[in-house]
């Protein structure tokens, strides 16, 4: 059984996988009450989904970029779950969460997450083997310079704004996501998650740090 957590930024969400069903997934907006949040929501999931604490066996957990206190807590809250029962901790990159998300297309896709005060944080992937692979560093951007850089047929998914996805609409260029693709989900989480614990490729505890972005200005949720 895997656990995953995300509180990259409001968007908040939990996820229990046993490798061939998501037997519970919550998703839900928390505005910078991630700590006093997780704890019951997990005490939720696990009775909704009727395990034990003891039938977890990793964790999942997105580390960013996002909001720097959301981060925080959330990675906090995995390694003290990690070290008090000695499980494995898999860290995966949030926007890598959306991207695995999208249908497999021929064209590039931007994946966007919200870096507060207008600003974006932008990650671009192209298919390889059949899945979508990062391309380059994650940078900060803004939704305008985004719609402005387009040319070519792409695909743009993650969070946005109702005004946001009317102005990324008017390139014809720009093929948008449905909404319901655009939502980090941790099932998605759980399932990357997974791949890489069952191949043993699993992150220390102890060091695992999340994905910052370097800007004048701090990051907010």
């Amino acid at each position: 059984m895997l656990l995953t957590v995300d509180t990259s930024t409001m968007q908040t969400g939990l996820a229990l996988y046993n490798g061939s069903q998501v037997l519970v997934e919550m998703i839900w907006q928390s505005h910078q009450h991630h700590t006093v949040e997780l704890a019951p929501a997990l005490a939720e999931l696990l009775k909704r989904a009727e395990v034990k604490v003891s039938d977890i066996e990793a964790l999942g957990v997105a580390i960013g970029p996002g909001s720097f206190t959301s981060l925080r807590v959330g990675l906090a809250f995995v390694k003290g779950l990690a070290l008090a029962r000695k499980l494995p901790v898999i860290g995966i990159p949030s926007l890598d969460i959306l991207a695995a998300a999208q249908p497999i297309l021929k064209i590039p896709l931007a994946a966007i997450l919200q870096a507060g005060r207008t600003r974006i944080a932008l990650g671009w992937y192209k298919v390889e083997a059949n899945q979508w692979k990062s391309e380059g560093d994650i940078k900060i951007s803004t939704v305008d310079a985004v719609a402005d850089s387009i040319v070519a047929p792409t695909l743009v998914a993650g969070e946005l704004t109702s005004e946001e996805r009317q102005r990324l609409a008017r390139k014809k260029a720009i093929h948008l996501a449905p909404p319901s693709l655009c939502m980090r989900r941790p099932a998605v989480l759980a399932e990357l998650a997974w791949t890489r614990w069952r191949s043993g490729k699993v992150d220390e505890a102890a060091s695992l740090a999340p994905i910052y972005l370097h800007t004048a200005e701090s990051i907010q949720a």
